[in-house]
């Protein structure tokens, strides 16, 4: 493919500039690497939040406060003994006394009322 003069020495500039930088990276063992453990790639990925996810997640957290408590005392502790601090039904049965047939029905139904709920959002 044929260029005019000025785009063909434009080319031939920058290859030269491309060789050059490469040297010098040679030459003074100019070499970074991510895996040096100071953070700068976690600072690299990590861009910080804009203020419309923090509103956005602000409102979010607010919708499930209010569903949580529009749940029986029960249901709540119930819920959030399983399923943010990951306890099992048995462990739950267990330190409440009660059969884990009732703790897994609370759940349930604990459940539901807040997909009832959170339809309404």
């Amino acid at each position: 493919m044929e260029v005019s003069d000025e785009v063909a020495a434009f080319f031939a500039e920058d290859k030269r500039r491309q060789t050059n930088y490469a040297q010098y990276i040679r030459d003074h063992k100019a070499f970074y690497s991510l895996d040096r453990g100071d953070g700068i790639e976690t600072a690299a990925l990590h861009k910080p939040e804009q203020p419309d996810e923090l509103l956005i997640q602000a409102e979010e957290k607010q919708t499930l406060e209010k569903a949580l408590a529009s749940l029986s005392e029960t249901q709540r502790r119930r819920i959030v003994q399983h399923i943010i601090l990951q306890m099992s039904q048995q462990s739950i049965a267990r330190k409440e006394g009660v059969q884990r047939g009732s703790v897994c029905e609370s759940i349930s139904r604990g459940l539901a009322n807040l997909k009832k709920f959170l339809k309404g959002f």
